[in-house]
């Protein structure tokens, strides 16, 4: 019988340059490879915002893009949103909103949801309409190819990738086991 093959570590380590909630001192990381239109990251949102609140300061959540275009069309101007959003300093609100509204993420829609995030809207179309954030949404995919990403939702806990169940309790176990280990 053949040995299951390894699965990757984070190829990228958590820098500044990532979107971070939580002390960047915190012994748990948890890193997610997302897709705005994708029904599971969608089902793992309300997973993580119950981790985030439960764990408080002794965990950090990291996002990035992982747009999957050939099976969401609307995943790429998703991310591009996001983004547009960060520039301004909403990229949590914006997060929240665009998982809030899966089913409606078209242009037209991203800029409802952007004034709701309370971004000026003026900006946000411009950026969208650009490709200022094209590189940084490409980058986000990439580190997440060269870690072994290929379906969405992924995670990575403190840089070790995480294959159980994207279901609260499994995933507070194994993100208390990396806090011993820590």
């Amino acid at each position: 019988m053949a040995d299951a093959p390894a699965v990757p570590d984070l190829a990228l380590p958590v820098s500044e340059r990532d979107h971070a909630m939580g002390p960047a001192a915190a012994p748990v990381t948890l890193l997610e490879y997302g897709d705005y239109e994708c029904p599971d990251c969608g089902n793992a949102y309300p997973v993580v915002q119950r981790l985030i609140a439960d764990l408080g300061p002794k965990f950090r959540f990291v996002f990035r893009n992982f747009p999957l275009r050939s099976v969401h069309p609307h995943a790429g101007v998703a991310a591009l949103a996001a983004e547009a959003a960060a520039a301004q300093g909403k990229f949590w609100e914006m997060h929240a909103l665009l998982y809030a509204n899966q089913k409606n993420l078209d242009e037209v829609d991203l800029s409802r949801l952007a004034l709701r995030a309370g971004v000026e809207i003026y900006r946000f179309e411009a950026d969208l309409s650009g490709e200022r954030f094209s590189k940084r949404v490409a980058e986000d995919y990439d580190s997440g190819e060269k870690s072994g990403v290929t379906g969405t939702p992924t995670f990575f806990i403190n840089g070790q990738r995480y294959t159980g169940k994207k279901e609260y309790d499994p995933m507070r176990k194994a993100i208390e086991a990396a806090a011993t280990r820590a």
